[in-house]
């Protein structure tokens, strides 16, 4: 499933040619991608036809696109509205979006800026036209070859902190209803450490299933979770309760260092399913030091000359990476 740096390449890639354009049409072509819209295709084309898109937010790994009422207003279907000069890809001025269109991946959603010349795609689910705008693609499909990820409307509510919901080129202190209840996470520039350690503390449970708990902190994934604990040295089975201070900034740090390095790299691909706005697959999986990486020499003991292999554990139906040489279990280690 894709985790962070995935959905901010996704993200990046989609607010350029989508925000300040208007949306013209909607076509569902297979209703369970809207599944979570509870009053169907027709509701849900109805209010999407004549929203100007405002933004593209990110939280943790939830997506959504602010929206703007604009039928019936002059200028709708040029890309701009009568209470904005924005052309697309511009910030839009106006009273603060109520609704957005949120997004959600699942295992193998993409958003997929195409041109209308180009062939549907074998697993294409949702279609939206957006107004003409120079030199940019005329449509927004929504591909899922696994149908676990959709497209749905939700309210934007207030932040409970009343600082941004999250990333964005505009941002505003509004949430998606469904995300509000996660975590800011690491690269959120309100991320709060100290809220974080507090909550990390009480859990009393296993470092990498808080790491993957996204009401303690968003984002984080069981690729990123494998890889920060291999930088910061700490096993998956450390008790919260017992983590100091210094170790969680480690922790923080990594997660942080391993997001930014996937994030330029694209995000991590390892086959068709995750791919860019453009169709592009990313590629940190190259730089994975423990993830995927079992009987393969750990690449920080062996520039000590240790000869130490990557090991593989179950954990919580999935897996879990650690060097045994410098990430020894702890005694006392939780799941």
């Amino acid at each position: 499933m894709p985790e962070l740096p995935e959905v901010e390449v996704v993200r990046r890639g989609l607010v350029n040619w989508v925000r300040g354009r208007t949306i013209t049409a909607v076509e569902v072509l297979d209703p369970r991608s809207i599944r979570r819209h509870a009053l169907g295709a027709e509701d849900f084309a109805g209010n999407l036809v004549g929203a100007r898109v405002l933004d593209v937010v990110r939280r943790g790994k939830f997506l959504w696109l602010p929206l703007a009422d604009t039928s019936g207003l002059p200028g709708e279907g040029a890309g701009r509205d009568a209470d904005s000069d924005a052309a697309p890809g511009e910030a839009a001025s106006g009273p603060a979006p109520a609704v957005a269109l949120m997004a959600h991946l699942g295992m193998s959603g993409q958003l997929l800026m195409q041109d209308a010349a180009v062939a549907d795609e074998k697993h294409l689910k949702i279609r939206l036209r957006l107004s003409p705008a120079a030199g940019m693609p005329e449509q927004l499909r929504f591909v899922d070859q696994r149908i676990f990820g959709g497209l749905f409307l939700t309210a934007l509510i207030p932040t409970s902190d009343g600082a941004p919901g999250g990333l964005a080129e505009t941002p505003l202190p509004l949430i998606a209803e469904e995300a509000s209840h996660i975590a800011r996470d690491p690269l959120d520039p309100h991320f709060s450490f100290d809220l974080f350690y507090r909550r990390l503390r009480a859990r009393k449970t296993g470092l990498k299933r808080a790491l993957l708990d996204q009401a303690l902190v968003s984002g984080i994934g069981n690729i990123y979770a494998d890889e920060a604990l291999w930088l910061a040295k700490l096993h998956y089975a450390r008790p919260t309760d017992t983590l100091r201070r210094s170790e969680a900034v480690r922790v923080i740090d990594a997660a942080r260092q391993v997001m930014t390095e996937a994030l330029a790299a694209g995000g991590t691909s390892f086959d068709s399913l995750y791919v860019n706005v453009n169709g592009a697959s990313g590629y940190f999986e190259r730089s994975l030091n423990a993830y995927g990486r079992v009987g393969q020499q750990c690449r920080r003991c062996a520039e000590t000359g240790i000869v130490s292999l990557v090991k593989r554990e179950q954990f919580m139906n999935r897996s879990a990476y650690t060097c045994p040489v410098c990430q020894p279990r702890p005694r006392n280690g939780r799941w």
